[in-house]
C-alpha cells in the first residue's frame, strides 16, 4: 500500500476556467507562443478565450498552428526556434493530444538552442524546459495532467515518446465545454484512447492504490459515454461530454503513474502504416488485452467490468464494433518487419498482465490481420 506521489500540475477546472482564472498566467512571463493545430482550438472557442486572457494580462503572443494529428519532430523544432526568436517566457498548448504533446517538446527545444530534432530523445544534460500551459479540447489523451509527449519522426514515420519531469505542465485549464465542437468520429476515437489509458494502466503490474482509484473512476465515466456512442450513434449532450472529459483526465493520472501496456505499441503500427487514428488503433487490441487480463489478473478484471456495469462479452462486442478494422490485411513478411521494433522489449510489454513478448505480438497481429 506504499506509494510515491508526484504530479506537479496546477489544474483549474470548470466552465469558463480560462476566463475566470486569467490572472494565473501573469506570473509566467510577458511573452508566449501558442502551439495548436488548424481547427479545434478555433472551433471550440479555446483559442479566442486564451488570446483574450493573455491580452488582459498584458502578455504578448504569437500563434504556431502547424501541428498535425501525430506531431512531427521537425515542426516542434521549428516552433522552438520561433519561440526563441520571439523571446517567449512560456509555451501554451491548445487542442487535442497532438498540440498538447507538441507544446511539451516545443518547451524543451526553446530552452535548448543547440538541440537537433532527435536530441530530445537522447540528451539528458540540458536546460530545463520553459513553463507549459495546456488547454485541452478533446476528451482523450489526458496530456493535460501528464509529462508524456509522443512525437513522430518525419524520416521514419515512427512514433516515440519522451517523459521528462520538466514536461509536466505548470498549469492546465480543464473546461469540458471546449470538447462540444468535436464531431462523432473524433469523440469516439478520443474516448477509446482514454479507455485504453485507464484500463492498460489499471491492469499494469505497476498499479497501486492511487492509480487504481483514478482508474476505476475513469473507466466508469468513459464506459458510460462509449455505451451511448455505440448504441445511439449520435453526439452526447453536455453532461455526458463532461463525464467523458473528466474520465480522460482521471485516466491521464493513471497513465502518469503506470504507463501503457501492449495495445499502445501495437496500435502505433496501425497509425504509422494504415492511418488509423491513435485512440482507435490502440483499442483494436483491447479484446486481446482484456482476455489476457482475465487470465493473469482475474479478480482485477472482474472488478473493472463490474465498475463499468458490463461483462466481458458485451465489452468485447462494443469495443470491436467501435474499432472495426476488418479491411486491414497484412502479409507474414509485413508483420515480421513491423515487429522488428520489439527486438528490445519495451516497458509496455513488460508491465502488461503476465508480461508480453515479441512472439506474443506476432501472434496477435497474425490472428487479426494475416492475409
Amino acid at each position: 500500500m506504499d506509494f510515491n506521489l508526484n504530479i506537479p500540475v496546477k489544474i483549474v477546472s470548470g466552465k469558463n476556467a480560462v476566463k475566470n482564472n486569467a490572472h494565473l498566467l501573469s506570473p509566467l512571463g510577458k511573452r508566449c507562443v501558442i502551439v495548436t493545430g488548424g481547427k479545434s482550438a478555433v472551433l471550440s472557442g479555446a483559442l479566442s478565450d486564451v488570446e483574450e486572457a493573455l491580452t488582459e494580462n498584458g502578455i504578448s503572443f504569437t500563434v504556431y498552428d502547424r501541428i498535425g494529428p501525430n506531431p512531427r519532430l521537425d515542426h516542434c523544432h521549428e516552433c522552438g526556434k520561433i519561440a526563441r526568436e520571439f523571446g517567449a517566457d512560456f509555451i501554451v498548448g491548445i487542442g487535442g493530444g497532438s498540440p498538447l504533446d507538441a507544446a511539451k517538446a516545443v518547451a524543451v527545444y526553446t530552452a535548448n538552442p543547440d538541440f537537433s530534432p532527435n536530441d530530445i530523445y537522447t540528451v539528458t544534460d540540458r536546460k530545463k524546459a520553459l513553463p507549459i500551459v495546456l488547454v485541452g479540447t478533446t476528451a482523450g489523451t489526458g496530456s493535460e495532467v501528464g509529462r508524456v509527449s509522443v512525437l513522430t519522426s518525419p524520416e521514419t514515420g515512427r512514433k516515440k515518446s519522451i517523459a521528462p519531469d520538466d514536461c509536466y505542465p505548470t498549469l492546465s485549464f480543464a473546461d469540458s465545454t471546449y470538447t462540444e465542437s468535436m464531431p462523432y468520429d473524433i469523440t469516439v476515437s478520443t474516448a477509446l484512447d482514454a479507455l485504453s489509458h485507464a484500463l492498460e494502466g489499471y491492469m499494469s503490474i505497476k498499479c497501486s492504490d492511487i492509480p487504481t482509484l483514478f482508474g476505476e473512476r475513469a473507466i466508469e465515466l468513459i464506459w458510460e459515454g462509449l455505451k451511448y456512442l455505440h448504441c445511439e450513434k449520435t453526439l452526447p449532450d453536455s453532461t455526458l461530454r463532461e463525464k467523458l472529459y473528466y474520465g480522460s483526465l482521471y485516466a491521464g493520472v493513471t497513465l502518469a503513474y503506470c504507463g501503457t501496456a501492449f495495445p499502445h505499441p501495437l496500435g502505433y503500427i496501425l497509425t504509422e502504416n494504415y492511418g488509423i487514428p491513435h485512440g482507435k488503433a490502440c483499442t483494436v487490441f483491447m479484446e486481446d488485452f482484456i482476455k489476457r487480463s482475465s487470465e493473469f489478473e482475474k479478480e482485477k478484471t472482474q472488478r473493472a467490468l463490474s465498475v463499468m456495469g458490463t461483462d466481458i462479452n458485451e465489452f468485447i462486442k462494443v469495443i470491436n464494433e467501435l474499432t472495426d478494422v476488418t479491411d486491414i490485411r497484412m502479409t507474414e513478411e509485413e508483420i515480421e518487419k513491423y515487429t522488428l521494433r520489439f527486438d528490445s522489449i519495451p516497458n509496455n510489454f513488460k508491465f502488461s498482465p503476465g508480461s508480453f513478448t515479441k512472439e506474443d505480438a506476432v501472434r496477435v497481429l497474425k490472428k487479426k490481420f494475416l492475409s
